[in-house]
């Protein structure tokens, strides 16, 4: 088996190496992510590892506790929503779409027979929007438990929403940062405060980008790139902000290749070529509900920041894969993001 390793290892660095020289980093990490992807993020993927969980860390009842989840009407938000509010937790779920949000909410509430939860209708494409719903929310309640950044979007063609932002770097980017970033005074009145962030392994393919948050320098305006960049921003955040609030826990995570609206609309020819092998929301959604509800005693022992798949911590870059950013340009990325949020306060 040693060997095996070390023959495997030796091959993908003569690989890297190749790629690097002949200038096509991007192919060397498109294959190693999508090799990666078969192996662990399809449905066997998490039939695999879902034999070394521990099914009694979600033997739990949630009902002192309140849950926001963003894009909470359909996809892995509903299906987090649905197992929370089964676990009596007080559900808040933040959806764009009042007819499919009030449908989503009607049908949680009959299947858990648990009548709190809630509806706000809150465009994470509009700052102001997001501003505005984080201090109604903090007038109204005394305390949150954990926020669930969720809602995302993936827009092939480039859209510029009304306030000149790129609409996939508004929504998945800037949504979360302000999300998050004003709902920390609510969290810290928690015992077990608990922010967490639903990125995606496509993020294994694109190192930080710090300036270009609007791909203005871009000729041609790809859409699947734009969204993997937003979701290796959502874990450089998520480190960050860690570092800065050591009171609450952080950790982002990827949920596998799962059969949700999003990824049939958004990438179908990519549906089409691997339905039989994606993951249920269920299944996609199990780690972000045990990172959610599971006992305190069992999540913070990995320490705040980290990027989980299927119940564990994983790297957040392939091998050989040359995307790590320095220190200081995870600290630039924050401080402009900052910057720009700040705009609309």
């Amino acid at each position: 088996m040693k060997i095996l390793i070390l023959c495997t290892s030796i091959i993908v660095g003569l690989i890297a190496v190749f790629f690097f020289f002949v200038g096509s980093m991007s192919i060397y990490r498109n294959t190693i992510f999508y090799i990666k992807g078969l192996r662990e993020f399809t449905k066997s993927g998490y039939e695999i590892a879902s034999k070394n969980f521990n099914p009694h860390e979600l033997d739990v009842d949630c009902s002192l506790k309140h849950f926001i989840i963003t894009g909470a009407n359909s996809g892995l938000g509903y299906s987090t929503a649905l197992e929370i509010a089964k676990k009596n937790g007080t559900v808040h779920m933040v959806c764009r779409n009042a007819v499919s949000g009030e449908q989503a909410k009607h049908a949680i509430v009959k299947e858990s027979k648990n009548s709190n939860v809630h509806l706000h209708i809150v465009d994470l494409s509009k700052p102001k929007d997001v501003v505005k719903f984080a201090k109604r929310f903090a007038h109204a309640h005394s305390r949150l438990d954990v926020l669930i950044n969720n809602a995302g979007c993936l827009l092939n063609e480039r859209v510029r929403t009304e306030d000149g932002l790129d609409a996939n770097f508004a929504t998945n980017t800037l949504g979360y940062y302000l999300m998050t970033r004003e709902m920390l005074g609510l969290l810290s009145k928690s015992e077990d405060p608990r922010v967490l962030m639903v990125s995606s392994g496509g993020m294994y393919t694109q190192k930080l980008d710090h300036e270009d948050f609007n791909f203005d320098r871009w000729r041609k305006y790809d859409g699947v790139i734009v969204y993997a960049q937003n979701k290796r921003q959502q874990v450089v955040m998520c480190e960050e902000f860690a570092k800065s609030h050591p009171n609450i826990f952080f950790a982002s995570m990827h949920p596998g290749w799962a059969n949700t609206p999003g990824v049939r609309k958004s990438i179908p020819d990519f549906y089409e070529r691997h339905k039989s092998q994606l993951r249920t929301p269920q299944e996609g959604s199990d780690t972000l509900v045990w990172l959610a509800v599971a006992p305190a005693k069992v999540i913070q022992k990995f320490g705040s920041g980290n990027f989980f798949q299927d119940r564990a911590v994983c790297s957040t870059h392939l091998p050989l894969a040359w995307t790590k950013s320095s220190e200081a340009d995870n600290s630039e990325f924050m401080k402009k993001l900052s910057k720009i949020a700040d705009k609309f306060l």
